[in-house]
């Protein structure tokens, strides 16, 4: 499981999927990363939402919550996203300052802040664009007032954090839910996984 505001939507469906966690999992001054759950067939790791993908698409984990975003950012071969659960809105979008970053129109390269380089780099190649990505985990939308990069390429929910720092919204690359991912070898090998999948299936539908 992914930390953050996924968590927080996911824990009612988990419950109703018959995923309850021990007490302490959704407490953020909880450093644990791994807890047990009511059925002692389970157990649950909390890590970052990356992690998650990796984690599972390696085998270490049988399944996992996250969202769109990491899937298509990662384009795991064992990784396979069988449930939409309707829940983390959101979308990945171009941002640049509200003065204007410099057009792209006739250009062939640009400086694009990040913590996505895949998907930003396939976004602009569509546009005949090459994107060279300035790798950054936090605080994208200081890179163009620091002239690290002219555009960044970020997660957007209400827009208000870009608009307190002067950027608006030019595309739109993805809109992103959460999604119930699983290990595609796990999936065929282990019923309770097979199980899991179905009992989220029926609860999203």
């Amino acid at each position: 499981m992914p930390k953050g505001r996924i968590l927080d939507e996911a824990l009612p469906l988990m419950a109703r999927a018959g995923v309850v966690p021990e007490a302490g999992f959704h407490d953020k001054a909880d450093r644990r990363l791994a807890f047990a759950c009511q059925d002692d067939d389970l157990r649950l790791i909390r890590v970052r939402a990356f992690d998650v993908a990796t984690f599972v698409a390696h085998g270490a984990a049988q399944a996992g919550i996250v969202g769109a975003d990491v899937v298509e950012e990662f384009d795991y071969s064992d990784l396979y996203a069988p449930v939409d659960l309707g829940i983390g809105y959101c979308r990945l979008s171009v941002a640049e300052p509200a003065a204007g970053a410099a057009s792209i129109d006739g250009s062939t390269h640009v400086r694009v802040a990040t913590k996505y380089p895949n998907l930003t780099r396939r976004h602009f190649e569509a546009k005949g664009v090459q994107a060279e990505c300035v790798k950054l985990n936090g605080a994208m939308e200081i890179a163009p007032a620091l002239g690290l990069a002219g555009r960044i390429v970020d997660l957007v929910s209400s827009g208000q954090t870009l608009k307190d720092n002067g950027l608006v919204e030019t595309a739109t690359i993805m809109e992103i839910t959460a999604r119930l991912i699983v290990n595609r070898a796990a999936l065929k090998t282990d019923p309770r996984v097979a199980a899991l999948v179905e009992r989220f299936r029926e609860i999203a539908a």
